[in-house]
């Protein structure tokens, strides 16, 4: 099969090789790939950024969608010629994460996304959404999934609430998107003019140009009637936690997704203590809040917003314009 292998650490060193097509056991199924989506996790572990230790050759990325191509002798839940959404953490089916889920993601302890084929195991695939194209569907397994379950599960978005979306990565756009349907007044951030009225395009409701406004939190309560917002998903980490935060009303809760900016975060306690505001560290979800999801992209005709689509041959230059940061939501690589 054709696959694209990290050799070496760098974008440079991703090459597109033949190699043996996996076998399948059992319970297992063996998934052809159609398209796959790149996250900012795919270029700092590409660039050897995390995961320094990582065995080379490795096949990246962490989020896809494909075909069932076979599934083995013991697998009663999928047929060949499914449309499935390949999982991120692979053994997380329901409930909250454990060691033993957690031990176990695509595209780093095990191989990604970017190959013809793919072994899954047969609990945790998720049908395609009905109404989406491959394309569109190669990023609900991660960036979807990621903001499904922080509003959903963990912060209980409701109706007639305000949330603050922060840029114009994956996540964001779906959060957007998500909290539209829940009915949700959307405050959004950019640095970009252009991008600006691509997310009012897109449902928010107020947008505001952090360049224009450094200290954006104040912005946010002014558009929100002085008040404070109920949810933020932070998405860049040391450069925007504090005013996440500054940007919360009582109760509120900051999820923190990213941190595109880096990881060390410094917090003044003061204000999470006198707003009793709750910061929670949230990566991806589960197979049954995945289904959820795609069964509320259905009924609602959700389309993610996908940026741009490369041959697997131009995979290098997929990751430079994921590198460079203009995207406008998802970059997905077709097979």
């Amino acid at each position: 099969m054709k696959a694209i292998q990290l050799e070496q650490f760098g974008i440079e060193h991703l090459h597109l090789v033949e190699i043996p097509t996996p076998v399948i056991k059992g319970h297992e199924v063996l998934v052809r790939t159609t398209a796959a989506s790149l996250q900012y996790l795919d270029l700092i572990i590409t660039e050897g950024i995390i995961a320094p230790n990582l065995p080379l050759p490795h096949i990246p990325v962490s989020e896809g969608v494909g075909v069932v191509e076979s599934v083995g002798e013991n697998v009663t839940r999928w047929k060949k010629g499914d449309r499935v959404l390949i999982p991120f953490i692979t053994r997380w089916e329901a409930g909250k994460i454990n060691a033993h889920n957690n031990e176990i993601r695509t595209g780093m302890q095990t191989a990604g996304t970017l190959a013809e084929f793919t072994i899954q195991p047969e609990n945790t695939l998720v049908r395609s959404p009905k109404n989406l194209t491959d394309e569109e569907s190669a990023s609900l397994s991660v960036a979807g999934l990621t903001a499904w379950a922080s509003l959903v599960t963990q912060a209980n978005i409701q109706a007639g609430q305000t949330i603050l979306v922060q840029g114009s990565g994956g996540v964001s756009l779906f959060a957007l998107q998500i909290a539209k349907a829940f009915g949700l007044k959307v405050i959004a951030t950019t640095g970009s003019e252009e991008k600006k009225q691509k997310l009012k395009d897109l449902g928010a409701d107020e947008v505001i140009n952090y360049k224009e406004f450094p200290e954006w939190s104040k912005e946010v309560k002014r558009l929100n009637g002085g008040i404070g917002v109920d949810v933020t998903l932070d998405v860049t980490g040391s450069e925007t936690i504090e005013q996440s935060i500054l940007s919360m009303k009582e109760n509120g809760y900051v999820g923190l997704i990213g941190f595109l900016s880096g990881s060390k975060i410094t917090v003044d306690v003061f204000p999470l203590i006198m707003n009793y505001i709750r910061l929670q560290g949230y990566s991806v979800g589960n197979a049954q809040e995945l289904n959820d999801l795609v069964n509320a992209i259905e009924k609602n005709n959700i389309k993610p917003v996908v940026d741009s689509i490369y041959p697997i041959e131009q995979t290098q230059d997929a990751f430079r314009k994921l590198k460079s940061g203009k995207a406008f939501g998802k970059i997905v690589i077709k097979l």
